[in-house]
């Protein structure tokens, strides 16, 4: 991808870690993941282990990755607040993004690395230990930097929903629901993150030309890795559609490509669809 510039709403705490820093590894990671992906509890796996993250590298040392995440951050900066003002005709407010290495505090509680990337409504950052980007590529099969991006983008999607009031009608939706009608809301928050995603890179290749020949694949790629039924059926064998929480490869994909081909906030609009 042609990203370029950085985002001045990056923190960097990497390598300040302590106690929640020690232990841990890929296969924790792995299982966390694993768990939170299928509507469980990953607190279950991280009390006995928090996974070591990807440290920041010594001063005056390239660091590409953080770079680019930073550069994505900026671009979805330059599309949302032009989509604010022109399709919803209000200001668009910028997330921060925090980097982390194995743990970190958030408003929402500690955040881990073994929960894979998140988004906090309560202080609207976005949190990322890069160490998720090897998982991906590694244990997920979704290597490249659209896939690194699409990451970024789904998050900042989270953020472009508290904004619109969406995260607060779901969490007050689900505090009255059972456990299959939650999971069913949940799937379709994070399919609209998914569409906005999508979204987001329609812009910023008619504006800026980001994408290369074989990124939108990778994107696609990298939604289609971790659909509920693909996490399932590799883990457990069978595919329980009533406990996703994210959504299918297919739905996940699809759902990308909307945004991807519409560029319209109302055409996201995964809550009011019939059939996600």
């Amino acid at each position: 991808m042609r990203i370029s510039g950085k985002s001045s709403n990056v923190q960097d705490r990497r390598g300040m870690g302590g106690p929640l820093m020690a232990g841990g590894g890929i296969g924790a990671i792995v299982i966390a993941l694993v768990v939170m992906f299928l509507g469980g509890d990953p607190s279950e796996v991280l009390q006995q282990t928090a996974p070591t993250g990807q440290g920041a590298p010594a001063p005056g040392e390239p660091d590409p990755e953080a770079d680019f995440v930073s550069g994505v951050l900026l671009d979805t900066e330059k599309t949302w607040d032009v989509v604010f003002r022109e399709q919803l005709g209000r200001e668009y407010q910028h997330p921060q993004l925090v980097l982390f290495s194995g743990a970190t505090q958030s408003a929402c509680g500690v955040g881990q690395a073994a929960a894979g990337p998140f988004y906090c409504p309560l202080d609207q950052k976005v949190y990322i230990d890069l160490s998720f980007y090897r998982e991906l590529r590694e244990r997920f099969g979704a290597p490249g930097d659209a896939a690194q991006a699409y990451v970024v983008a789904h998050e900042v999607g989270h953020h472009v929903q508290t904004l619109l009031g969406i995260s607060e009608q779901v969490i007050n939706q689900r505090q009255r629901m059972g456990r299959a009608e939650g999971n069913e809301l949940s799937v379709r928050q994070e399919l609209q993150a998914d569409c906005f995603a999508g979204l987001w890179l329609n812009h910023a290749d008619r504006s800026r030309k980001v994408l290369e020949p074989g990124d939108v694949e990778e994107a696609m790629n990298a939604a289609s890795a971790i659909g509920d039924d693909r996490i399932q059926r590799r883990t457990q064998g069978q595919v329980v559609p009533e406990s996703f929480t994210h959504g299918s490869s297919e739905q996940r994909m699809r759902w990308f490509r909307r945004g991807l081909e519409t560029g319209q906030v109302q055409s996201c609009d995964t809550f009011g669809a019939g059939g996600v």
